[in-house]
């Protein structure tokens, strides 16, 4: 009788340690908050100082493998018309057809191509589209954090992801020279998702 037990028991434990095992292998899916994400960049202006701002209204997709990064993804949009640098007059500016064009193109969006582990970190390459031109980008991730329990109850996870591009690649102000302002913008999108 005990050692029908133990075995029930023990099969019991075999199964659930599988069946987690099982689990933790398996994607997960993740939707980005916009509240708490947002894109920072900052750009050289007439070389002898940086112009710094932001873009949020950031929405879209996480899919996150860790057994397997490669099977991971992430498809993000974010809004135009919420750029901003402080300078009230400079952001009307940025909206124009000079710069973003929002009344033409809304959003600027993101799809991953491949994401990879190089040296310890995510590296996640994709097509970043602005201003109706597609080239494909590649992002340093820190993260993504471990899960845990946010406000509300559900699970979040943070991430932060950086990057540079040319503007001369996406064809943005292109009257607009590189003396004036600088072709290279770093930026930096910093994260938060829920399931």
């Amino acid at each position: 009788m005990n050692r029908r037990i133990f075995a029930a028991a023990l099969s019991a434990l075999l199964l659930t340690g599988f069946t987690g095992a099982s689990a933790l292998a398996q994607s997960s899916n993740w939707t980005i908050d916009k509240n708490h994400s947002q894109v920072n960049f900052a750009i050289k202006h007439m070389g002898v100082s940086t112009v710094r701002g932001s873009i949020s209204g950031v929405t879209g997709t996480i899919v996150w493998d860790e057994k397997d990064p490669s099977k991971s993804s992430v498809e993000a949009t974010m809004d135009t018309a919420t750029v901003n640098t402080n300078n009230a007059a400079r952001d009307t500016d940025l909206k124009s057809d000079k710069f973003f064009d929002v009344a033409k193109y809304p959003t600027m969006t993101f799809k991953s191509t491949s994401v990879k582990r190089v040296n310890g970190k995510l590296q996640v390459v994709g097509d970043l589209t602005l201003t109706g031109v597609t080239k494909s980008v590649t992002l340093d991730v820190d993260g993504p954090t471990a899960p845990q329990k946010g406000m509300g109850g559900k699970m979040v996870i943070g991430l932060s992801a950086a990057g540079v591009v040319k503007r001369s690649d996406f064809n943005f102000a292109p009257k607009m020279p590189t003396m004036m302002l600088g072709d290279e913008v770093q930026f930096t999108i910093d994260v938060e998702a829920n399931q």
